[in-house]
């Protein structure tokens, strides 16, 4: 499994108020709930961001309420993986549970610049550069958890085990 995107960069302590505002939280639909999507943080956020896009952030990314709307609506908007120095707990666990791949590694998260192209390997945890030919070793998942960001998430991985 592989990501490859263009970088949106954001810095520390990006909340889950700022990925996905509460006033917007009686929108039940993923998709339409993704249009908001960073709104609070990044007005062209979702105008500019194309599927497979990657999200690069500094320390404790998705801080804040525990909201699994969040990991949905960055999933949902179309980027591909989530690469930060640290994730706050909840995010991380709802991120792999709803299938959005992360991943920590701080030395990627603090030399890759908005706009880079990035591509990451999650079987070896490589993230390269492929705007600058740096690459960087990231925490790669342990294959089960793989499987169940492949399988899009918690629910459907248990459902196609049955």
């Amino acid at each position: 499994m592989n990501a490859n995107g263009s970088v949106f960069k954001y810095g520390d302590n990006v909340d889950t108020d700022v990925i996905i505002p509460a006033r917007y939280l009686n929108i039940t639909d993923g998709n339409e709930l993704a249009k908001h999507c960073m709104e609070d943080i990044d007005k062209d956020f979702i105008s500019n961001v194309k599927q497979g896009d990657i999200i690069v952030a500094n320390k404790n990314f998705g801080c804040g309420s525990s909201r699994e709307h969040a990991p949905l609506v960055i999933k949902c908007a179309g980027v591909s993986c989530v690469i930060a120095e640290t994730f706050a707990r909840i995010f991380y666990r709802n991120a792999i549970n709803i299938g959005l791949p992360i991943i920590e590694c701080s030395e990627a998260a603090k030399a890759i610049e908005a706009g880079d192209k990035v591509s990451v390997n999650f079987d070896t945890g490589i993230i390269t550069n492929k705007s600058t030919g740096e690459s960087y070793q990231g925490e790669a998942f342990p294959p089960f958890m793989q499987e169940i960001i492949s399988a899009g998430g918690l629910f459907p991985y248990i459902n196609k085990k049955k």
